[in-house]
């Protein structure tokens, strides 16, 4: 079974932009490939399948204030702090999930709590996804809603349809007024791309990850091969609530 970790790599994500790494499921032919960012402005449009990708940019767009700022507090019924019943009950009236539907998982090493949902369809045409919800170790309440598209999910899963899916939310995600300083695109990392990352007013951030394997091609230029897709909306990504050995111990 997959570990679901509210993983410490998203801390890095907010500064860094260090990335987790999920396991290849192997090579394609190069015009199925994503090539690897070079440079672009934070508002360019997203770039077609097997098109060059932009390098991140950082740089505050005008026009935005906390008052209009998007406010990250969940994800769909499902919001930040809900119990565990409610969540269920979220993904219940969500997914018409059945309670057998839903699968339970513990992080030994963060001693967070999970729940697992597999949905069809969760982006539409974009195949079977793996939503993941998280309850922080010590308020037992949901700290962060991820969901995976992979081979893993769905055997019918191919790097055009994640690469397709990428595009698709990194577009809907740029129209929906982050805050301006906290948006970062298109930015290479260890396994892959961050193809968007936005935080609100409260700091609450959402983060969409393209996962793949590199490789160096003509001109010395960098392929990506998709294999994962992940999209995490996280409560705290800079402080997150999972256990940490106190300060002192070893």
């Amino acid at each position: 079974m997959r570990k679901i970790y509210l993983l410490p790599a998203l801390v890095g994500l907010l500064t860094s932009v260090a990335a987790g790494p999920l396991a290849a499921q192997g090579v394609v032919p190069k015009q199925k490939a994503v090539p690897a960012p070079r440079a672009a402005a934070a508002g360019a449009a997203p770039a077609a399948a097997g098109a060059p990708v932009a390098a991140a940019t950082e740089t505050p767009t005008a026009g935005a204030d906390d008052k209009t700022t998007k406010a990250i507090d969940g994800f769909r019924s499902a919001k930040f702090c809900m119990s565990e019943a409610d969540v269920r009950a979220a993904m219940t009236k969500d997914f018409s999930a059945k309670p057998d539907a839903i699968r339970a998982q513990d992080n030994a090493s963060e001693l967070t709590h999970s729940l697992l949902l597999s949905v069809p369809e969760l982006l539409p045409n974009g195949g079977t996804a793996e939503l993941s919800y998280v309850f922080g170790y010590k308020s037992k309440s949901l700290i962060q809603i991820g969901a995976v598209w992979s081979k893993g999910t769905d055997t019918a899963m191919t790097p055009e349809k994640l690469f397709s899916n990428a595009n698709i939310l990194r577009a809907h995600f740029m129209g929906e007024g982050f805050k301006p300083d906290s948006i970062a695109m298109n930015m290479p990392v260890a396994g892959g791309i961050v193809m968007f990352r936005g935080s609100d007013a409260k700091d609450r951030s959402v983060i969409l990850l393209l996962q793949g394997t590199f490789e160096n091609k003509e001109n010395n230029q960098r392929v990506l091969t998709p294999t994962s897709l992940l999209l995490f909306y996280v409560a705290d990504a800079k402080s997150p609530d999972i256990f940490k050995l106190p300060p002192g111990q070893f």
